[in-house]
């Protein structure tokens, strides 16, 4: 990408340097007064790679045909109008990338430890699909999990829980690694880490699997087994009991890995997705699973110690659901929201497919509104791609028409990076005809420009990515070029600079 990038800016330069001539000076004016604001909203889905939920759509798939897939997933959620994709890169101590510390997934090449074959880097691919089209690319870990009930191979000799049995659990259908042993929290903080230092992401993802969720046998509840590690803890001086230990040990883990993860990268967000009701009664009218007491989960702590930078809570019920009102939820969790950081519900689009569930595209149409309407969130986390694909529905299309339909920034982050890019170099350049914006970054590098066209007294928005130096302007449906041009740059924290303008 990076050569085919410098290829296209060397011939621009060719280009203008053989006939094209700047028809205004670098130097700006004002913006005018009536220049639009940009929304900011956040707008994801996750791509869930478990069971190939999403993707890659076979386990047997060739590298071709997955490639493929993943393109069409990404063009997709550029098309609709997202700016974000939480991509799972570890379903259960396992890899969708060329990793030291972990086998490749099962869910790739149908066997775990097997390499694809032409070897490529789908997380990589990923991130590189994504920037191409100005959206984020979370990475999407599960830190506990070890196996699926899906998986049809056994487990590879580089697998932990072959590696180290000694600190995997087997529990109902699941192998899980045990959050009460420390060599285990070294382990995935470090898979998350490398991940973190070799790649480019924009953010760290975790899901709602702590503690496993409860499995009963005969009629009752199945105790996690992991009565040695916390005799072990007490005989080291633990004092806690056992479930405020195991809750201790999530919180150990989350509070270590942002400030692990600030340390390597700074500007890499950290978030998380708990189940939506943090303990029944909370708001008085919900009832239903505690996360609390049952998974250890304490994420109303995490969310008011400041511990991530957004939370995205589950809320997967719909408006009018008894005992876990949607808006009753959506609610609670802003008013827990001490730390101002971001909340981006997650909501269940899955539940239109066939086989999944009975609703209508309307009740996320109207979870949308209702987030946009209250503005105590400031983005939405759909479950998943699958259900925003043209072959499972017309909901994706009718984001695009609704509530998608003018570009969107990625809400800013100023705890992160509060300062401002420099206003940026623009000119206008021309050639046989054609007329092109050449943008210079001034300072940092931009992630995203924001360029507003006026014609007349109407403004249209362009949001184009950040390696993109040039912008062609065109005329409008009725052969009107643009008078004015406003130009300015975001960074990676979300801070949009001052604006350049140009008269034409």
């Amino acid at each position: 990408m990076t050569f085919r990038l410098s290829f296209l800016a060397l011939l621009f330069t060719l280009g203008a340097s053989a006939g094209a001539q700047p028809l205004a000076p670098e130097a700006g004016t004002p913006a005018p007064a009536d220049v639009p604001e940009v929304a900011r909203d956040f707008r994801a889905a996750w791509i869930a790679t478990v069971d190939n939920i999403d993707w890659p759509s076979r386990r047997d798939l060739p590298v071709m045909e997955q490639k493929r897939e993943l393109r069409a997933i990404m063009d997709r959620a550029q098309a609709i109008g997202m700016n974000a994709i939480i991509f799972q890169v570890r379903p259960m101590a396992d890899a969708l990338y060329p990793s030291d510390l972990e086998p490749w997934s099962e869910y790739l090449t149908g066997e775990q430890g097997r390499a694809p074959s032409p070897m490529w880097d789908p997380l990589q691919t990923a991130i590189d699909l994504a920037h191409q089209r100005g959206m984020e690319l979370h990475a999407w870990f599960n830190p506990y999990r070890a196996s699926h009930p899906t998986q049809n191979r056994p487990q590879h000799p580089t697998h932990i829980s072959r590696q180290r049995p000694d600190l995997v659990r087997s529990y109902g259908r699941y192998q899980w690694i045990d959050p009460g042993e420390p060599e285990a929290t070294d382990h995935s903080l470090a898979v998350i880490l490398d991940v973190v230092n070799r790649y480019d992401i924009d953010g760290v993802h975790l899901d709602d699997y702590f503690y496993p969720y409860p499995e009963n046998a005969d009629g009752r509840r199945v105790q996690f087994p992991d009565a040695e590690s916390y005799a072990r803890a007490q005989a080291s001086g633990e004092t806690r009991s056992r479930d405020d230990w195991r809750r201790n040990n999530v919180d150990t883990f989350v509070d270590r890995l942002y400030r692990e993860v600030k340390a390597a990268k700074r500007h890499v967000k950290v978030g998380i997705s708990p189940f939506g009701i943090w303990r029944p009664g909370n708001p008085a009218s919900v009832t239903g699973f505690d996360q609390y007491a049952e998974i250890y989960a304490d994420a109303r702590k995490w969310q008011q110690e400041g511990w991530l930078d957004y939370l995205a809570p589950q809320l997967y019920w719909s408006i009018d659901s008894r005992g876990q009102s949607f808006p009753a939820l959506l609610g609670w969790w802003a008013e827990q929201n001490t730390a101002d950081r971001h909340l981006w519900p997650g909501l269940y689009d899955s539940r239109l497919l066939p086989g999944v569930g009975t609703w209508k595209a309307k009740e996320i149409l109207d979870q949308i509104d209702l987030v946009e309407s209250n503005r105590v969130a400031d983005g939405t986390i759909h479950f998943s791609m699958k259900a925003l694909m043209p072959e499972h529905g017309d909901l994706g299309d009718r984001l695009a028409r609704g509530p998608w339909a003018e570009p969107a920034l990625v809400p800013a982050s100023p705890w992160l990076d509060d300062e401002a890019p420099e206003v940026p170099g623009v000119r206008v350049e021309s050639s046989n005809g054609a007329q092109w914006l050449r943008m210079t970054a001034a300072g940092e590098p931009v992630r995203r420009w924001v360029i507003h066209e006026k014609r007349g007294a109407d403004w249209t928005t362009v949001l184009l990515p950040g390696w993109r130096l040039t912008h062609t302007l065109r005329a409008d449906a009725s052969g009107a070029m643009p008078e004015t041009v406003v130009v300015s740059a975001v960074d990676r924290a979300g801070n949009e600079g001052e604006a350049r303008t140009l008269s034409l």
